[in-house]
């Protein structure tokens, strides 16, 4: 089985290749730069389809001993499967949407980006990432692309230098996840060393057997989940998604919709035999994913920005997906994943569409846009239709599955306790009607209601920024019906997950949960029908600021973490200065004194001794001349 062997490591080469060659390009190569990064993405979707066709039913797994160290071995290999297949076509396609798109937005604009050469290769280093972690076999090797991401994502949210905001939220949404993934690595090397293998089916062999403590076990699952909610930003480390807005829109449609985000999820996904193990862990990651989408959602509804609408909204629905994971739910969760993928990436594409013909991410300068720019409205509302959960657009078919799969859990029937299961069950709920209503306020915010003045002649964009649109629109419109077609059900699903779980819909809680979307949707559209002109949050009254500021959390991390750590660091640094560079100074000096004392004692006796020497050399050969006549 080569075949799907070297399709898979040419996933990651290709783009990775594409980057080198980007990189080595000059910064003035602008053109050519365009051409190398489009071409080799526009590959990647070619390469993903062909490994899903040739894929034989139950996988291929190809791996290679690199090292043995006593009863550790390092290995490097890929494992294949339906699920890899599926997840490296989402991350294909739009990665080469978004190069695509990335022509339009900053090469043929009326202000070109001087940087666009490496900021295209630095694209195709972030793809050449995903595709290593999605197709990897080992640990180390999936740890590897995890870092990358992350360099990845700090050079392209600070990739607009003429933003003051920008570096900043680099640096956040570095020092951030890096915080989990010092978790993420221990969690690695904790496996690891309690396997003695690195290979992730060897992992997985070694806990299902028992030779891995639960102990060892549970403390590996929440260390891994720590960088999972880093790099998916959950709770309580989403603080870093909404400041990476500064970044350029196309990276924010990769970052949120194919890369970084759904990285956490798919990586739990892969190693979900090791969370069946840990009520624990499924129970930490239950929790924190309740409490992610309720507060992601109540942001999402107050934001003033369009992207920072659509960054709280990603924050959201990563938390459906990793409560879909929490409660047992694996098929649910990627069926999410790949349905996010497509809405949200087409979301954000058409917000930058929006913002190019406004000129301002603010909702307060839009209006009135739908006559204008016609393409970017059916499809932005086609995303949002998704969003909300409205049929039948994909994400009413995979968000049903995951409430589907919660309700499955609440009543017992999973892995995970069946209060994990009632928490994420009302959390998806109340975020359901949450949904429903931001999303309608930024639809009817952008395109309905009294038109500017200086957005009358806003049109659609050129076609490199059009045509991503239309294609983002056919999956997320069909993709829920066809991936819940029972033949592409048999073909995906993850079999031997410790719980037999099928994609369906649950009569009860579809209902439950387009009754009170409907709520959402309605509720904000009357508010807004009052006064077209009125932002419809303003009816939370007091309560809007702690939405917008998301109930300060960002202000609490300052004052328990940044604060004590910056003054820790002072301290230090005061001891440092103070103290022992201090008594090294002062012993420095205390000898340059002695010094200084001797030679003065020296200095001052040395005409004196002087004085004596010579006296005695007169006295001694006056003497000799006596001496020397008395014998004579």
């Amino acid at each position: 089985m080569t075949g799907p062997v070297t399709l898979a490591v040419a996933l990651a080469a290709v783009p990775a290749l594409a980057a080198l060659v980007g990189f080595l390009l000059p910064q003035s190569s602008r053109r050519v730069a365009a051409v190398v990064a489009v071409a080799s993405s526009a590959l990647l979707p070619v390469l993903a389809i062909a490994l899903f066709v040739i894929l034989p039913g139950d996988g291929v797994e190809r791996w290679v001993t690199l090292a043995r160290f006593g009863e550790l071995s390092a290995t490097a290999g890929v494992r294949v499967d339906s699920t890899v297949a599926a997840v490296s076509i989402a991350v294909a396609v739009v990665a080469f949407l978004v190069q695509l798109y990335s022509t339009g937005y900053l090469l043929n604009g009326p202000h070109p980006d001087d940087r666009y050469a490496p900021y295209a290769a630095q694209v195709s280093l972030f793809t050449a990432a995903m595709m290593t972690v999605v197709v990897s076999n080992d640990l180390v090797t999936l740890l590897i692309g995890w870092e990358v991401m992350g360099l990845c994502s700090y050079l392209l949210i600070g990739h607009d230098r003429s933003l003051p905001e920008a570096p900043g939220a680099a640096v956040k949404a570095f020092l951030v996840t890096r915080v989990g993934d010092v978790g993420f690595a221990l969690g690695v090397a904790v496996l690891g060393v309690a396997a003695g293998t690195f290979r992730i089916g060897g992992v997985i062999d070694a806990a299902t057997s028992g030779r891995i403590g639960p102990g060892a076990l549970t403390l590996a699952c929440l260390l891994l989940l720590a960088g999972v909610a880093g790099k998916s930003a959950q709770f309580p480390l989403h603080t870093w998604l909404p400041d990476a807005m500064a970044g350029p829109t196309p990276v924010s449609a990769l970052i949120h919709a194919a890369t970084m985000v759904a990285a956490g999820v798919y990586v739990v996904a892969r190693l979900f035999p090791l969370y069946a193990l840990s009520p624990a862990a499924l129970a930490t990651l239950g929790i924190s994913a309740a409490i992610t989408m309720v507060l992601g959602a109540c942001a999402a509804l107050v934001q003033e920005d369009l992207k920072r609408v659509l960054a709280w909204s990603t924050v959201s629905q990563i938390a459906y997906m990793a409560g879909g994971l929490a409660v047992g739910g694996v098929n649910a969760g990627l069926f999410h994943l790949l349905s996010h993928a497509a809405f949200k990436a087409l979301l954000f594409l058409a917000a930058g569409a929006v913002i190019v013909a406004v000129g301002s991410n603010l909702m307060s300068a839009m209006g009135g846009l739908r006559h204008g720019m016609p393409v970017t409205f059916w499809t932005m509302t086609a995303g949002l239709g998704a969003l909300a959960g409205i049929p039948p657009f994909s994400g009413f078919f995979s968000k049903e599955s995951v409430i589907g799969a919660a309700h499955v859990a609440a009543e017992g029937h999973s892995v995970s306790p069946s209060w994990v299961g009632w928490t994420v069950l009302v959390a998806g709920i109340v975020t359901a009607a949450l949904t429903g209503a931001y999303a309608t306020r930024l639809w009817l915010r952008t395109f309905f209601g009294p038109q500017h003045v200086a957005t009358a002649a806003a049109g659609d964009p050129p076609w490199s920024m059009r045509a991503p649109l239309v294609v983002l629109a056919v999956p997320t419109v069909l993709l829920g019906l066809v991936a819940l077609w029972r033949p592409v059900v048999d073909a995906v699903e993850q079999p031997g997950t410790a719980v037999e779980e099928h994609l369906s819909l649950d009569p009860l809680t579809t209902t439950i949960v387009l009754l009170v979307t409907l709520a959402g949707v309605l509720g904000a559209w009357q508010i807004w029908r009052r006064d077209p002109a009125r932002d419809p949050a303003a009816v939370l009254g007091p309560v809007r600021p702690v939405f917008e500021n998301a109930f300060y959390l960002d202000n609490v991390q300052d004052a328990l973490v940044v604060r004590p750590a910056l003054a820790l660091a002072r301290a230090v640094s005061t001891v440092d200065v103070r103290v022992i560079d201090g008594f090294v100074e002062a012993t420095a000096r205390a000898a340059l004194r002695a010094g200084r004392t001797v030679m003065e004692i020296q200095a001052r006796g040395l005409a004196r001794q002087l004085t004596f020497v010579l006296t005695g050399a007169l006295l001694i050969g006056a003497a000799a001349v006596v001496l020397s006549g008395v014998l004579t």
